[in-house]
């Protein structure tokens, strides 16, 4: 694993360079040492890519942390990952990523890496969109929202404290809850999630079970993992570079995890725009479905694909519940793109309805498909917090010898016939 640099390393203990010389030796050059008062000039001076605040729980005077969080601030873009160490579980008295004060060296480094990945997504994006722009494309900005507005922790606890803990996460995120890691791991595998919560109720060999596999998952190393139980010693926090040990009330472990959640989620936000500039502006960056106008035009060749080939096509209209939040329509978006057949096509319209294209397919195989898709959103997706799981209505339609586009969306685009089960 290599590091870019600089990396700037604070700390006050000038016996202790421990976490200075792994960083070298990872690759990272050149690592900038400083005391904790000269570090807002330091930052000014040398315009790291990264901020390591070395010394468990900084306690900077207020003048002094408003002079490193103003330094910190006036960064220029790309997004600059700031990692402090802390002995418990708070929100930190700098804004920045905890990292738990006895993890070891090797989960430092991967951590960081990980958040500079983001770092490097982020300037890529933002010099595509700028290359874009200059060339005359109307390439779409970056969103300016918080990216906690669109992430979804996954909290799994049994027993009088899992309530107040999944009340107190659901006040800052999405959430998603479960009752066991067997639901847990389900919700994993289909839905995006960033970031997990383990709570009381389990037993250790669960516990460790549920972690090793996260660790031999790449799709999981770098998920923020809060974990109220005992760490098992034979995880390897360096292959779980998001886990961290939770303790303290609900309130504790929310404000510890939500600045790793924010970053996790911004880089989903990251790679959803770049596959949508990849894609030359035909994928909503936000759903990752076809835009309206992508869909329509690929729906149009597709029509003519079909009848070339005398081969049957069908389509479905998927329609969410009336007041369900714009929140709630995109994550069944999200999870509807990733249900679809790589053949198949969609949109999410301006009413939250989403409509499949279902290439090569007799009406009757399309109502099977259909079901389906109904009905993992039924299991996997809540209309509103406190009410019953979300009941999709399905409209299907054929393709006609006389059909055109409009005509084929037109059948689907009335009122809805059928529950997707």
């Amino acid at each position: 694993m290599s590091l870019a640099g600089p990396i700037l390393v604070i700390s006050d203990r000038t016996d202790d360079r421990k976490l200075a010389v792994a960083l070298a030796e990872a690759g990272a050059a050149p690592v900038v040492e400083s005391g904790l008062a000269e570090a807002a000039g330091a930052l000014s001076r040398i315009e790291p890519v990264a901020v390591l605040f070395a010394d468990a729980d900084p306690a900077p005077a207020p003048l002094l942390a408003d002079e490193l969080m103003a330094a910190i601030d006036a960064m220029p873009a790309p997004f600059m990952p700031v990692m402090v160490r802390v002995s418990d579980c708070r929100a930190a008295a700098l804004e920045a990523l905890p990292i738990d004060a006895n993890a070891p060296n090797e989960q430092i480094i991967a951590r960081l890496a990980a958040a500079l990945s983001a770092r490097t997504l982020h300037r890529t994006v933002l010099q595509r969109i700028d290359s874009l722009r200059r060339n005359g494309a109307d390439a779409p900005l970056l969103p300016d929202t918080d990216p906690l507005e669109e992430a979804t922790v996954l909290v799994a606890g049994r027993g009088r404290h899992y309530p107040p803990l999944a009340a107190a996460v659901g006040e800052r995120v999405s959430f998603i809850g479960a009752l066991s890691v067997e639901t847990a791991a389900r919700y994993l595998n289909i839905r995006d999630v960033d970031g997990v919560i383990i709570g009381e109720g389990f037993g250790p060999s669960t516990v460790e079970a549920f972690l090793t596999a996260l660790s031999e998952d790449c799709r999981f190393r770098d998920l923020p993992v809060g974990v109220v139980p005992e760490l098992p010693g034979s995880i390897d926090r360096a292959r779980l570079a998001g886990i961290e040990p939770v303790k303290g009330a609900a309130a504790d472990i929310v404000a510890h995890l939500t600045p790793l959640v924010r970053v996790h989620a911004f880089a989903a936000r990251l790679r959803r725009h770049m596959a949508s500039l990849d894609a030359g502006g035909m994928l909503d960056p936000e759903t990752t479905l076809l835009t309206v106008a992508a869909f329509e035009r690929d729906l149009e060749r597709a029509i003519a694909d079909s009848r070339a080939r005398n081969a049957p096509m069908s389509i479905a209209r998927f329609d969410l519940p009336a007041g369900l939040t714009r929140r709630g329509q995109v994550d069944a978006a999200r999870l509807v793109s990733r249900l679809i057949r790589a053949a198949d096509i969609a949109c999410q319209t301006a009413d939250g309805a989403i409509t499949v294209a279902m290439t090569a397919t007799a009406l009757q195989h399309c109502h099977v498909i259909a079901r389906r898709i109904g009905s993992t959103l039924r299991q996997t997706m809540f209309e509103r917090e406190g009410s019953g799981r979300m009941e999709a209505m399905v409209t299907l339609a054929s393709l006609k010898s006389t059909d055109s586009p409009q005509s084929l969306l037109a059948r689907v685009s009335g009122p809805a016939t059928a529950a997707a089960e």
